[in-house]
C-alpha cells in the first residue's frame, strides 16, 4: 500500500469507491452519488487550505482517500476530516496510513485540531475516530439527511 496526495486525475477512481460506500448505506451522510467533478470541484473550492491523501496498492488501485478541509460551521483554526475505504478493506490498516499523512498535513496548513462528525449507528466509523485519539465533544439528534434517514450525529475532536 502507498500513500499519496491525490489531484484532480484521481477524482474518478474515488468517487467509484465512495458511491458503493453510498449505495449500500448506514455509514456516511452522503446519500446520493458523487461525480469525479464534485470531488473536483470540493478540492478547488478549498485551495491551500485543504488535503487530499490517497491509499492505492502496487498495481495503482485506490484502497481508501481521506480529505482535510475548512468547515463552515467550525473555527478557522478547525478542519474538517472525511476518510472512505474500500468495502471490505476496513481494519486492514488503510485509514491508520491515510490519517499519518493527513495530521501532517494539518499541521502544516496551520490547523490547531481536527474535527470528525460520524453518524452514531456507524459503529466502524466511531471506533476507527477513537482509536486516533479523537474525543468526543457534542451530539445532535433526529438530523435528516438528503433522502430523509433521520441520525444522530457524534461531533469529535483530534487536537494536533
Amino acid at each position: 500500500m502507498h500513500i499519496r496526495s491525490a489531484g484532480q486525475l484521481d477524482t474518478k477512481p474515488m468517487a467509484a469507491l465512495l458511491n458503493a460506500i453510498i449505495a449500500q448505506g448506514g455509514t456516511t451522510a452522503l446519500t446520493q452519488p458523487v461525480t469525479a467533478a464534485d470531488l473536483a470541484a470540493k478540492m478547488a473550492a478549498y485551495a491551500g487550505r485543504t488535503a487530499w491523501h490517497l491509499a492505492e496498492d502496487d498495481a495503482g488501485a485506490v484502497l481508501g482517500f481521506q480529505w482535510l478541509a475548512p468547515h463552515p460551521k467550525l473555527v478557522p483554526e478547525a478542519a474538517d476530516i472525511a476518510t472512505f475505504v474500500e468495502i471490505g478493506r476496513t481494519q486492514l490498516g488503510i485509514g491508520s496510513a491515510l490519517f499519518g499523512a493527513t495530521c501532517q498535513a494539518a499541521r502544516a496548513l496551520g490547523y490547531r485540531w481536527i474535527n470528525a462528525t460520524i453518524r452514531a449507528d456507524n459503529s466502524g466509523g466511531l471506533a476507527y475516530y477513537q482509536s486516533r485519539g479523537f474525543q468526543e465533544y457534542g451530539r445532535e439528534s433526529n438530523i435528516a439527511l438528503t433522502d430523509g434517514t433521520r441520525v444522530d450525529r457524534v461531533h469529535t475532536r483530534f487536537d494536533l
